[in-house]
């Protein structure tokens, strides 16, 4: 990691932006509720399009409510794309997507004044830096929303239509923060994200950068528990159909799964909606969403089919049904390798101690490297916290990882990987 605390005039405006950013939405314990298409999510896109736009970039929102800020440099030509997104969990910590968008912005800033110079290089590709709908997927399901309409994975009609928990669809919400454009979209040549790691191994090897090789596989399901509504007081135990006796089942058989895999497994239940949620009420039915990831594929096909096993077990000794949707999965796919061999040689040219890693954790990067080469880097995470509010990397980490994603783009848009 990084060890000085010297920074440019450059650096600094960064880090004062990266403050400002942060008011949005902020938490009383140092975090950001900005959940997708909220107010506080509209309040940071309209604070971004000014940024963009004060240093000559072209804002527009596309048909799923991405935010493209286009630097046009060469009439014609395909874009770089750079970002990340800015919603964020409820009570998220401040740097999860967001860092990713702001360094690209001022990654941007950069190249654009370097290209202005009189006799310097010119770019073959033009830059975009993009601020992607509903990563993290907390008020609209799945996540990855924005990028996987925009790589096609998702149909745009489908992605509109979905509702929240109060059925407001992502159509109307974004209509109402004033985020939803007619825009198709820049033609991407090339991508490249930067994020935090969500994890300690960075911190604890003492790496300021990493270079993502590859995904995690993931399966995630949708379960629906059926039971029958009942008294929690007169109604005796063997009658009763609790849907939450079930869902609690699958919860646990989750974490079990976990365990027969130590280290190459993760497991886990992150939403429960319980109905009819009284206190006197046997519930008849629950909503959960679980998922099983790995780097081994193998690993994770036999702990599915495990869990799949437990489920008639489930409907028995809980007296219920398991109704089941497949609401997202991706298999382990690597990075393209001459984008992270590209990466390290940055990052060697800059003096940033650097190693290759994988993603745990979805990207929206991971849908785009199926489109187009593209390039995934990390900074540290303090302890590896995430998706909480004392979620933290150093400004020595955020700084050189803004160094880290100028060059590559510099690079990229100067079409190195084409020879």
């Amino acid at each position: 990691m990084t060890t000085t605390a010297v920074f440019t005039d450059l650096d600094t405006a960064f880090i004062e932006d990266f403050r400002t950013m942060s008011t949005f939405g902020a938490t009383g314990k140092g975090g950001v509720d900005r959940q997708a298409a909220t107010l506080p999510d509209g309040e940071q896109r309209r604070w971004l399009a000014g940024l963009l736009q004060e240093r000559g970039f072209t804002v527009k929102f596309d048909r799923a409510g991405n935010q493209w800020g286009l630097f046009e440099a060469v009439s014609g030509a395909p874009y770089v794309v750079i970002g990340s997104h800015m919603d964020s969990q409820p009570t998220a910590g401040r740097y999860d997507g967001a860092y990713g968008v702001l360094a690209a912005a001022h990654a941007a800033f950069r190249l654009a004044a370097a290209w202005a110079k009189t006799g310097a290089p010119q770019p073959r590709y033009n830059i975009a830096v993009v601020n992607w709908f509903n990563e993290e997927g907390s008020r609209f399901k799945p996540s990855m929303m924005g990028s996987s309409v925009y790589t096609g994975k998702l149909a745009l009609e489908t992605a509109l239509a979905t509702t929240d928990a109060a059925g407001v669809s992502v159509q109307e919400a974004l209509d109402a923060i004033g985020c939803r454009g007619d825009f198709g979209g820049p033609e991407a040549a090339y991508c490249a994200e930067i994020h935090i790691e969500q994890g300690r191994s960075m911190e604890r090897e003492g790496v300021t950068i990493g270079l993502v090789s590859s995904n995690w596989a993931a399966n995630k399901y949708e379960f629906v528990v059926h039971g029958e509504q009942a008294h929690t007081g007169s109604t005796v135990i063997e009658d009763r159909q609790d849907a939450l006796l079930g869902a609690s089942m699958l919860v646990v058989a989750a974490r079990e799964l976990a365990n027969e895999f130590p280290g190459v497994l993760h497991t886990s239940v992150g939403q429960l909606s319980v109905y009819p949620n009284s206190p006197v009420v046997v519930p008849s039915r629950v909503n959960l969403l679980l998922d099983l990831r790995s780097a081994d594929e193998a690993v994770l096909a036999e702990a599915d089919s495990r869990l799949h096993r437990r489920i008639a077990e489930i409907e028995a000794l809980a007296n219920v049904s398991v109704e089941q949707h497949q609401s997202h999965s991706w298999p382990v796919t690597p990075y393209q390798r001459e984008g992270v061999e590209l990466a390290a040689k940055v990052a060697a040219d800059l003096g940033l101690s650097n190693k290759a890693v994988m993603t745990l954790a979805g990207h929206d990067s991971t849908n785009m490297k199926d489109l187009v080469p593209t390039v995934m880097l990390f900074v540290p995470s303090v302890d590896g916290i995430s998706h909480n509010e004392h979620e933290y990397t150093t400004d020595e980490d955020i700084v050189a990882g803004l160094a880290m994603l100028t060059e590559v783009a510099n690079r990229l848009c100067q079409g190195v990987l084409e020879g």
